[in-house]
């Protein structure tokens, strides 16, 4: 089930700094970022193994999850927060602001045939 994590930060005069590599239970095998998204949804998939933790670094998204249970909605639109989320949770990111960038860190590197495209159905 998808998980909200507040980040570790420091804030002093010259600004902040977010800490995230103690908090997440993966080894970090692939870094990407998504931006300049138009009125498109990104997503719409689960995974066979790959976990991964999603930041909204700048502007805002919303991520739609269901794991096959329970279906959540998640408002990403600060730096500190973290989405964990865990192979089983069949998501999409949405609604992204014009100047949103979406960083994502994955437990695996990219296999084609980690992906599994059907959603749950009720």
């Amino acid at each position: 089930m998808a998980k909200m994590l507040n980040l570790k930060s420091y804030t002093d005069k010259r600004g902040c700094l977010t800490v995230i590599e103690e908090q997440l239970d993966f080894v970090i095998q692939r870094v990407f970022y998504i931006y300049n998204v138009d009125n498109s949804i990104r997503g719409g998939h689960r995974h066979k193994v790959t976990k991964q933790a999603v930041i909204c670094i700048k502007g805002q998204c919303i991520v739609s999850n269901n794991n096959g249970k329970i279906k959540e909605e998640f408002v990403l639109n600060t730096p500190d927060h973290c989405l964990i989320l865990e192979p089983n949770d069949w998501h999409t990111m949405h609604h992204f602001s014009k100047d949103s960038i979406l960083f994502v860190l994955a437990s695996t590197k990219f296999d084609p045939t980690d992906y599994i495209y059907e959603p749950y159905y009720d």
